[in-house]
Formats: C-alpha cells, sequence, structure tokens
C-alpha cells in the first residue's frame, strides 16, 4: 500500500486542480489552458507542497538527477521516472510557481532538475519561461538555445482515449432496442464501406451526424450478477442525407420509402441491424489525475472490443459508476486475487490462499451512473474479467 503525504485530502485535490498536470485539452483549446484561472488557495496550498516538496522516500529507485523534456511525453509518463505514485506529482512540482507563470503548462526542451535538500525532492525547472520566451541556461559548456515548443504537455496520452471519448457507451436500459436502424443497403450489400450508402428507418431527427452502434449487450457484475447497464459496440458515424417518407401509390396502397445516410466512417463491420444514435458535442474534460478521497472497491465487468485480457494502454469497463463516488481523472490500483494452493510441506495437506498482489493501475476517464471506463497505465499481467480495483 502506497503511503500516503501528511497534505490533507482537501489540500491535495486543491493542489491537484492548481498543478502542472491538471489540463488534458484537444489541440486547438491549449490557448484555453494558458488563461486557465488559479485560486488564492489553490496558489496558497501550492506553495505550501513548494516548501515542503516530497519525502526521499516517494521517489523512484532510479529517478534521475535531471530530464530534458522530449515532444510526445505526457506529465503521467515523466512522473514515473521520478515517483512511485506517478499521479502525485503537484507534491513533487509545486515548486515551479517560482519559475513557470502558469502552474498547468510545461513544455517540450526544458530541463527538470530533482534537488534532495533535508530528506525532501523537489523538481525544479532549469529554463525560466515568461510569456514564451525562452532564456538559455548553461548546464553544461554547451548553451541550449532551441526555441521551446508551444504546446503544452498533456497529462496522459490523448491519443488513447480520445477515440472513446463519444464512442464507448453505456446505456441504463437498452435504449437502443427501440432507435432507428440500418434496414437494407444498395445491392443488398453485406457489410457497409465509407462511402456506401445505407438506408434506415426509425425516429431520425434534425441532426446530420449519426453514430452507428451494434445491437447493446448486457452488462453484469462480476460478483452478484446485477445488471449495470448496456454497452453498445460502436461501430462508425454516418450522415443523414435524404428523409424517408411513407406515400400512398396509385392503387390505394402504402409505400415505406426508408431515410438514406452515407457512411462517413467504419471501425468495425457495419451493416443491416445496426442501430442509429445521434453524434453528441464532442466531451472536453480537463484531467486532474488522483486518488479518490474515500476507499473505492470494485471489479472488471470487461474488456472493450472482444479481446479476453487486457495489458497496457487498453480500455476496461468497471463495475463501479457516479453513484459510487467515481469520477473523470481518479486513479485506481489493480490488484490480483490471490489463489489458493496446497501447502505440501505440512503432513496434513491444507489449502491456503496467497496473499493478493498488485498487478497495474487504472485511469478513469469516463463515468456513467454505475459503471465507468478506464484506461490501463500499468500492469505486469494480463488483466481480465473480474479482477479487483482499489484506491490506491
Amino acid at each position: 500500500m502506497t503511503r500516503r503525504h501528511p497534505i490533507a485530502f482537501p489540500a491535495r485535490q486543491a493542489l491537484l486542480e492548481a498543478a502542472l498536470g491538471a489540463a488534458l485539452l484537444l489541440p486547438g483549446l491549449w490557448a484555453e489552458a494558458a488563461d486557465y484561472p488559479i485560486t488564492a488557495e489553490q496558489k496558497s496550498t501550492a506553495q505550501q507542497v513548494a516548501q515542503a516538496g516530497v519525502p526521499l522516500s516517494e521517489l523512484a529507485p532510479n529517478a534521475p538527477d535531471t530530464y530534458t523534456v522530449k515532444p510526445g511525453d505526457t506529465l503521467w509518463d515523466i512522473s514515473k521516472l521520478f515517483l512511485n505514485s506517478p499521479w502525485r506529482w503537484p507534491e513533487l512540482w509545486g515548486m515551479n510557481l517560482d519559475q513557470v507563470r502558469n502552474p498547468h503548462l510545461i513544455y517540450p526542451a526544458q530541463v527538470l532538475i530533482l534537488e534532495k535538500v533535508d530528506g525532501r525532492a523537489r523538481l525544479q525547472v532549469a529554463k525560466p519561461v515568461d510569456g514564451g520566451a525562452e532564456t538559455a541556461i548553461k548546464l553544461s559548456p554547451t548553451v541550449r538555445s532551441s526555441a521551446l515548443s508551444r504546446t503544452p504537455l498533456a497529462s496522459i496520452p490523448l491519443n488513447l482515449i480520445v477515440p472513446f471519448m463519444n464512442e464507448a457507451i453505456i446505456f441504463e436500459n437498452d435504449e437502443l432496442e427501440g432507435a432507428p436502424r440500418i434496414v437494407a443497403t444498395p445491392a443488398d450489400s453485406v457489410l457497409l464501406s465509407r462511402g456506401d450508402l445505407a438506408y434506415a428507418r426509425g425516429e431520425l431527427g434534425p441532426q446530420r451526424e449519426y453514430r452507428m452502434f451494434r445491437e447493446a449487450r448486457p452488462m453484469r457484475d462480476p460478483t452478484t450478477g446485477e445488471m449495470l447497464g448496456f454497452e453498445a459496440a460502436f461501430v462508425g458515424t454516418a450522415e443523414y442525407i435524404r428523409q424517408g417518407e411513407t406515400r400512398t401509390t396509385q392503387d390505394g396502397k402504402t409505400e415505406i420509402i426508408p431515410a438514406t445516410l452515407r457512411v462517413t466512417n467504419v471501425t468495425q463491420e457495419a451493416g443491416v441491424g445496426d442501430r442509429l444514435s445521434p453524434v453528441p458535442p464532442r466531451e472536453f474534460t480537463n484531467y486532474a489525475p488522483h486518488a479518490p478521497q474515500a476507499l473505492i472497491e470494485g471489479q472488471v465487468v470487461s474488456i472493450y472490443g472482444e479481446g479476453l485480457t487486457a495489458g497496457r494502454n487498453q480500455i476496461v469497463a468497471l463495475n463501479r459508476g457516479a453513484v459510487d463516488g467515481v469520477e473523470p481523472g481518479h486513479v485506481f490500483a489493480l490488484w490480483r486475487s490471490g489463489r489458493g494452493v496446497t501447502d505440501r510441506t505440512d503432513p496434513s495437506r491444507p489449502v491456503i490462499t496467497l496473499p493478493d498482489e498488485r498487478v497495474g493501475g487504472l485511469f478513469v476517464f469516463r463515468v456513467f451512473n454505475r459503471m465507468s471506463y478506464a484506461l490501463i497505465v500499468a500492469a505486469s499481467l494480463p488483466i481480465g474479467r473480474g479482477d479487483r480495483f482499489a484506491s490506491p
């Protein structure tokens, strides 16, 4: 179990909101991050941590003395170099307030220096930044003067979760059962590809863009069997180009003309029977990875996609959601329950249970009422349905 820093949880939360890793934004929104508001309370908390740093015992065994930030780095990756618990980076980086005017931002080409004084560690930025201008500092006989990138680091790899922000969906009820559906394809094609036309029936609204989903499957708690929701596998998107109609022919018969859509993207096989749902506004969330304030435990319900097990950088569904206190940005430890074995050294051959072992970590990025989706950020063993997670 990771030792907790003496700062109280509310203080840690305020710091997390004011820390370098608070922004996880898409390209084009970085300008907003530069003006991200910092409250007096957040700044005060960060200054407290700046004075304290973190205990040396919290440092990773091979933490480097210096590190040059590279394009493609994330705050999580860098923090893993320095800390045993990467989500605690604000406690290490709070002291940057004197050097980086906005503690939400850190850039490629900056040089980070690990300072150890009186049993505490602090992380300093070797290149002061003021309004984006770089001041070269001689760290060796060579002076570095390359321009800093204007793209700050993200908290975790954007490319791993952005595709799932609106595509990975859990419905509380089987809402797709009565949703508009694809009923036919030109020339009776079995599968649909990008650019193909598709014909649909159902209540299509004024929206122009629709997501296509495979029939939803029930999601049950691995232990209790309780129904938690319905997961709909995303198969692609389509543009609504012509509405359907019902008309009467000359001989008095009713003729049904389905609506027409054009497939704009497919991620897996799409075809007749797939359901349609309007594309919602894209969700942009400022993530601040942090441990829950209260103990939360649960299990992995499923692996997103067709796999039976998952590893690092894959998505899993959890049996805890908003009603259980889960929120975007929560970090959890993954545990493998100890198996029962026979003690063959004992003449009575008793069955003993081995200790639970920590096998990885999760980062929650999407929360529903009773379930949530999380990215596996570390895994020493394959992760499967029923594996346990808990507050780190």
